[in-house]
């Protein structure tokens, strides 16, 4: 009979080859550490995916500017219009995802587009959140003509009269928002999409349509100057801006908590300490007197998160949309 084979003089091999893998495990860890300690090294350009002015570009500049203090390094806006954020969206997820190519995303690159549109990315698949910054409440607002002051009486009114409402585009958040609204309190309506919020508040001040939901900051001064009423604000809590104005979920409404949000993306697959890194100096900007003020004037609140929980913020947001725009048959052609 044959002895049996012994692979005892394999074992050392063996030990030898995980020591290794080990050792280099340890190594490549200890880089990428080493990389987040030193980046960033060079300009840091963050996508803004409309022109000049607005929100959207506002708040690049302004984790921009911080960033530039805080990192000791230079990060530049880029503004890349046009399709609606997709263009942006589209270059950004094809760069290098070496937290030099960031992006400034928000509800309608990470939200409500993917929802009603087809687009050449992934909004999820190919892009590392890296942070959450801000986000200002839409409001239910009726024009100072409209018979209504109240939730009770703007649907008794709706649901009485042909009424219609002004949106800024097809698919975009005010349209998605007035069309849960609409689903919500069981009245007809006829949207009118305008190129923008601008033209959808002018029609509404002058009478043309009744009703809208409009971000906060750009209604509250029409509020103010008394040419449109403020009926209900989303979120779960009332704005301070707006202490008088219940939430849909004080009214009787549920899962009205839709925002205008704003946050900072990557190409998929950056690494890890890199994102923690730029996580990390976001969310302690977000926590300064200084930041929360000049947010404040553009009605936006601070909305840290660790780049998981803005990930699964992002998911849900665009799984909300996608179920009410097939709900509402809402789709956009190419």
């Amino acid at each position: 009979m044959l002895p049996c084979p012994s692979f005892a003089h394999d074992r050392p091999r063996t030990k030898v080859k995980r020591s290794i893998l080990i050792a280099a495990a340890a190594i490549a860890s200890a880089a990428l550490s080493a990389a987040a300690q030193t980046y960033p090294t060079k300009t840091v350009k963050i996508v803004a995916p409309v022109q000049p002015g607005g929100g959207v570009d506002l708040t690049a500049r302004t984790v921009a500017e911080q960033l530039t203090r805080s990192m000791g390094q230079t990060f530049i806006v880029e503004n890349v219009s046009g399709g609606g954020g997709v263009i942006a969206s589209q270059n950004v997820a094809r760069a290098a995802p070496d937290g030099y190519t960031l992006m400034l995303g928000y509800v309608a690159t990470h939200g409500t587009v993917p929802a009603v549109r087809k687009v050449p990315y992934d909004a999820v698949k190919d892009f590392t959140p890296v942070a959450m910054v801000a986000g200002t409440p839409n409001v239910l607002v009726v024009g100072a003509g409209v018979p209504a002051a109240d939730m009770k009486s703007l649907i008794a009114y709706a649901k009485a009269n042909k009424v219609s409402y002004g949106s800024a585009g097809q698919g975009s958040l005010t349209h998605l928002a007035m069309e849960q609204f609409r689903s919500a309190a069981g009245f007809e309506a006829v949207h009118a999409a305008y190129r923008g919020i601008g033209p959808a508040i002018t029609d509404v001040l002058g009478g043309q349509t009744q009703m809208m939901m409009p971000g906060l900051a750009a209604a509250v001064p029409h509020i103010r100057g008394g040419k449109m009423k403020p009926i209900a604000v989303t979120g779960l809590k009332r704005h301070p801006l707006l202490p008088d104005t219940p939430t849909f979920e004080e009214l009787g409404f549920k899962g009205f908590t839709g925002v205008q949000w704003y946050a900072i993306v990557g190409p998929a697959k950056m690494p890890p300490e890199v994102t923690k890194r730029l996580n990390d100096e976001i969310n302690k900007a977000l926590a300064t007197p200084e930041l929360r003020q000049r947010l404040s004037g553009e009605a936006l609140e601070p909305m840290p998160m660790t780049p998981a929980e803005f990930g699964r913020f992002m998911e849900e947001d665009i799984r909300k949309w996608a179920k009410l725009a097939q709900e509402r048959n809402i789709k956009l052609e190419d």
